[in-house]
């Protein structure tokens, strides 16, 4: 049986939004439970800092901005096709990370432990990217409903 845009075996098709809805689900759920507890490292609840910050409103920062960036994965879940465009945020998101971790590993500037989360990152990056492709069918196929619904 041959692919047809917007049937259910269709990369854009509805098994390819539920796709894109589970990744971006669980990127969103796993992001909160990484980031959250990082809000008490501070306090010396966690496993200690390597050093004491200098600047704890970057730390702060942070980890408040990668945190709000997990529910807009959940906003993403809801409707892929509707919030493609904010997939490759997404992937920015993901790069803005992963990308200075593979650098800083390098330099001998972060451990292992840091880089296997921006290795995390980085995989997340490519899945998103690759659910925002899957959706680019879908979503040309309902830009061009609604231009004929407009006519």
């Amino acid at each position: 049986m041959a692919d047809v845009p917007g049937s259910s075996r269709a990369p854009g098709g509805r098994d390819g939004r539920r796709t894109a809805s589970l990744i971006f689900r669980v990127a969103g759920i796993y992001g909160i439970v990484v980031l959250l507890p990082q809000y008490l490292l501070e306090l010396g609840i966690g496993p200690p800092l390597p050093g004491p910050l200098t600047r704890p409103e970057h730390f702060y920062g942070f980890i408040g901005v990668a945190l709000a960036f997990q529910f807009v994965f959940l906003v993403i879940a809801t409707d892929p096709v509707r919030y493609r465009l904010l997939m490759l945020c997404g992937v920015l998101e993901k790069l803005s990370f992963g990308v200075p971790v593979i650098l800083l590993y390098a330099a001998g500037r972060v451990g292992g432990d840091v880089l296997a989360f921006g290795l995390i990152d980085l995989l997340l990056g490519a899945v998103f990217l690759n659910a925002y492709r899957d959706m680019r069918d879908f979503a040309e196929g309902a830009g061009a409903a609604r231009r004929v619904e407009a006519a």
